[in-house]
């Protein structure tokens, strides 16, 4: 008797943590989605289905919350500090892109580990995002997306703690450090590229106001050509 109501109590007991293991792995590919969804929203500078998708991974991220509140083990397993970074990273992506002000950590209601890895993150974002205004050539813009960049880059190399500790934020820094010198010789290049083309206007403008008409050149030559036989 008292094996099976042990049995009995360790069965239950797994029942009710497997139960919430595959609910939980329901919404975290959820918020994934939705997160992604909106980043790719934002960079098609359509802001209401932005909106609209962050609030969708907002409301799965409050209902985890309350779900795992009684299985810390979940609620700290990989997979659903994953869905957390990248719903990070949604926030801040479409906040900067838009101009915004830098979401904080206690705004979006997560561990300091998980926002920093998601901020590392962004880095890649405003990359692609400088890339596409590049596009249509340099401007402010640029200069700002790559300002954010940089911030954002002198922020992590502070964070000089174990990886155990910040989820290995160490290796999202370096490959942070890569996005961000990348950049900046892309936006180098470019406005190196403007500014050419700017003075190769210029010049045949120049070129062109004081070079003589081709029917001025013309008579020119008649001129000449008269005085020689003359």
């Amino acid at each position: 008797m008292l094996f099976r109501s042990l049995s009995d109590t360790v069965h239950s007991a797994f029942e009710v943590r497997n139960q919430a293991r595959d609910k939980a792995l329901m919404q975290t590919r959820k918020v994934i989605q939705h997160a992604a969804h909106a980043i790719r929203a934002i960079h098609r500078l359509d802001v209401d289905q932005a909106d609209g998708f962050l609030n969708d991974a907002r409301l799965l991220v409050e209902q985890l919350r309350r779900d795992l509140g009684e299985h810390l083990d979940l609620f700290y397993a990989g997979y659903t500090q994953d869905a957390f970074k990248e719903y990070v990273e949604a926030c801040v992506t479409c906040a900067l892109i838009r101009g915004q002000e830098l979401p904080l950590p206690e705004e979006i209601e997560v561990e300091p580990a998980v926002y920093l890895n998601g901020l590392a993150e962004v880095v890649g974002e405003l990359r692609r995002r400088c890339l596409d205004v590049m596009r249509q050539g340099y401007s402010p813009e640029v200069e700002r997306l790559l300002s954010l960049m940089d911030e954002i880059y002198a922020l992590l190399i502070t964070i000089d703690y174990p990886d155990a500790l910040t989820n290995g934020l160490r290796r999202q820094t370096d490959l942070a450090r890569g996005i961000v010198e990348r950049t900046r010789g892309d936006v180098t290049i470019s406005l190196r590229e403007q500014r050419l083309s700017q003075s190769m206007k210029e010049l045949a403008v120049l070129l062109k106001t004081e070079s003589p008409s081709d029917d001025d050149f013309m008579t020119e030559i008649g001129r000449a050509s008269c005085r020689e036989r003359v």
